[in-house]
């Protein structure tokens, strides 16, 4: 059999026209080192260097893009080897579970995750053959061969992936002990922190109070009034700092933002304490809170990110079973022109706020966002994000944003990944499809090479970095 190989010009137009330039624009970037400023990769994986356990475990578990597939075709997380929330048994012979997935490996075929998935077996781990239910464990075996081995151990992949900066996405009351466990080794990677209070903002949570236990054990400050609970949050913000952080984010369902008196939120922070909160008071709370962190970003100079959309953990009796990231975050419908009007008009023309705001709702691309983002300066447009980060997905947010915001306005590509191996290929199919973007205008005498050059480079690597201040 021979070797299996992906195409070259993968992803690019079928005009030969639009093509050649695609491919020369892509040339002048595909070697830009990877910036990635938003992500879930554990940073124990860094610090403590050791071989990936199998591919299984590196390929699947922590994949939600992977297992929600899976899962829609009726397959149990149990046989997937999700963990159960109560210990209850789960499959744990991982080639089992690799041969389900390489009998379904067919469903991910045209979507973003085969793309990457292709790329990781083909380019990173130089598997010749295209994963099936006949070669299942021929692959698992070859790729349990090559984790062993030094060059697959996290840290020279990193270096092999050319890697410049990798965040991280951690709560407001980690220790942050793996990050200082890196800074004060000799390895030359930088990984940071990113500071996301979700969980202390959060006061119809059962496990709120505890949270704040947890603040109060890392600042050592009383949290018992609301004036406290900033200074805690401040204090917090100014660690994530001296530890690296460029940036804040927070996941919320809405993007709604409103002040209160002080004596409105000291109230319902109290009576948080005591455990009576209303949904109304919750949601008033949070609103409050996005005002507070622009305010905060102001002063501190961090980044500030808004992951609105998403109903969370849509799916209740996963969530019940097996917990948050099973890939039963859905997309809700999100409005922004009324919702961001208080902060954009508090903070948005203050130059020292950085605001990247998201969105999951691509309705809102070209009729709110595009026009927030292209008036306000401390306004920008983050990425097509989930199930958008996709070859349509992507291309529809250029289409839909550029010509009101310009790509100035926006800040690059972000993986927002948790299983490790896919960063490159999901860097790789962004310059592709940026690629061809540009040279669809250049084919249509838009713009001239000399400016698509410069905006392929702005969008591969100089915008993101010029955003998080990296």
């Amino acid at each position: 059999m021979s070797a299996y190989k992906l195409n070259p010009e993968r992803f690019f137009d079928s005009d030969r026209e639009v093509r050649k330039y695609a491919i020369e624009l892509y040339d002048s970037v595909k070697d830009l080192p990877i910036i990635s400023p938003h992500g879930h990769v554990d940073p124990v994986l860094l610090a403590e260097n050791r071989p990936f356990s199998d591919p299984t475990e590196l390929f699947l578990i922590p994949d939600h893009y992977i297992l929600r597939l899976l899962y829609s075709q009726g397959i149990p997380m149990e046989d997937l080897g999700v963990p159960r929330k109560d210990g209850g048994k789960t499959e744990i012979d991982h080639k089992k579970i690799w041969q389900i997935f390489a009998d379904h490996y067919y469903l991910f075929a045209g979507t973003p995750t085969g793309a990457w998935l292709d790329y990781e077996f083909f380019e990173v781990f130089g598997i010749s053959e295209r994963l099936n239910r006949n070669n299942a464990a021929k692959i698992y075996d070859q790729l349990q061969e090559k984790l062993i081995s030094e060059e697959f151990l996290p840290r020279a992949l990193y270096d092999r992936f050319n890697i410049e900066v990798l965040a991280t996405t951690d709560s407001a009351v980690d220790s942050l002990e793996f990050h200082q466990k890196l800074q004060k080794s000799d390895w030359n990677g930088r990984m940071i922190p990113t500071f996301r209070p979700d969980s202390v903002f959060n006061i119809a949570s059962s496990e709120w109070i505890d949270e704040i236990a947890a603040l109060h054990l890392a600042t050592g400050i009383v949290t018992d009034t609301f004036s406290s609970f900033i200074c805690a949050l401040e204090s917090r913000r100014e660690y994530f700092k001296d530890n690296g952080a460029t940036a804040t984010d927070q996941g919320i369902l809405s993007p709604y933002t409103h002040e209160l008196s002080y004596m409105e939120v000291n109230s319902i922070f109290k009576n948080a304490l005591k455990g009576n909160v209303t949904k109304e008071n919750a949601e008033a709370f949070i609103a409050h809170m996005i005002m507070e962190m622009a305010r905060m970003s102001t002063e501190d100079g961090l980044v500030m990110q808004l992951h609105p959309g998403s109903f969370r953990n849509h799916n209740d009796t996963v969530f019940r079973h097996f917990g948050a990231d099973k890939g039963a975050d859905i997309p809700v419908k999100t409005e922004y022109t009324r919702n961001l009007h208080e902060l954009l008009n508090k903070y948005g023309n203050d130059t020292r706020l950085t605001l990247i705001v998201f969105t999951l709702d691509e309705t809102a691309y070209s009729r709110e966002l595009a026009p927030l983002a292209g008036h306000y300066p401390a306004m920008k447009l983050g990425p097509s994000w989930w199930f958008h980060d996709s070859i349509q997905g992507m291309t529809r947010f250029r289409e839909q944003v550029s010509e009101t915001a310009t790509i100035y306005n926006t800040v690059g590509f972000n993986d927002d990944t948790r299983a490790f191996p896919s960063i490159p290929a999901r860097h790789d199919l962004s310059r592709r499809v940026d690629s061809n973007w540009l040279a669809g205008l250049v084919a249509r005498h838009i713009i001239g090479m000399e400016e698509a050059f410069s905006m392929s480079r702005a969008l591969a690597y100089d915008l993101v970095k010029k955003a998080y201040k990296l």
